[in-house]
């Protein structure tokens, strides 16, 4: 079982500061989740490899991007040699996704790939063996500060049910609507890492926030007696 994780989105923090925003939520998560959206796989647009190598300089946090992106594999590698300590993307846009896992892990980065809310498992069923974390959308992807939607919540039992199949090790992660209030679910469907944007950074203490986030997953996690549905 992994350990449980709350990686604070940037795409909710204020980016005229972000290294004073990272360093205040940092005395409370080992980290931070990036957004990088081209306005073209999303209808939005944030920001790109040049961000994220002054993100790097200024925390020493793990830095997990998101790559919200049509062209992944022209970028992914950019965004590693940024400082990215992990790189997620979403499979359907890639002509040879398993390639580019492998692309990326021969760049030092951890690799993870990303099912929409009304996407099957079975898209990145091929890639689960070789990958080191599942994102399964809790929104559908482009705009901090949407409503959690829990018809998502079988699909994490059923990552859970197929990496027990695989033999795999891959962490489970889970990203949109994601607050004190939601995040029980998802730990006890057998989620363990939680990208909370607005939930932490839209709060005056925001160590407070992430770790009240964290709180409630394990107390979830404590009622449903292990990792996750089966």
């Amino acid at each position: 079982m992994h350990d449980l994780r709350v990686a604070p989105s940037i795409l909710s923090a204020d980016f005229a500061r972000l290294a004073d925003e990272i360093a205040d939520v940092a005395p409370a998560v080992s980290m931070i989740h990036v957004d990088v959206m081209d306005a073209h796989y999303v209808p939005n647009l944030t920001i790109g490899p040049p961000v994220v190598k002054s993100l790097r300089a200024a925390t020493p946090l793990l830095l997990d991007a998101h790559l919200m992106i049509t062209d992944p594999r022209t970028y992914a590698p950019q965004v590693v040699a940024a400082g990215a300590d992990s790189v997620t993307f979403h499979p359907e846009v890639e002509d040879d996704p398993l390639g580019l896992v492998e692309l990326l892990r021969d760049a030092g980065s951890q690799v993870g790939v990303a099912v929409r809310p009304h996407q099957p498992l079975s898209l990145v069923e091929e890639l689960l063996p070789h990958v080191d974390m599942l994102l399964v959308m809790t929104v559908q992807p482009g705009f901090g500060g949407q409503a959690f939607m829990p018809e998502v919540l079988p699909k994490i039992a059923e990552a859970v049910r197929a990496r027990q199949h695989l033999g795999a090790d891959f962490r489970i992660q889970v990203d949109g609507g994601i607050s004190a209030k939601t995040v029980g679910g998802t730990a006890a469907a057998g989620a363990d890492t939680f990208v909370a944007g607005s939930a932490v950074f839209d709060q005056p203490d925001r160590p407070a926030a992430a770790r009240q986030v964290l709180e409630a997953a394990f107390a979830a996690l404590e009622v449903a007696g292990g990792e996750g549905a089966a």
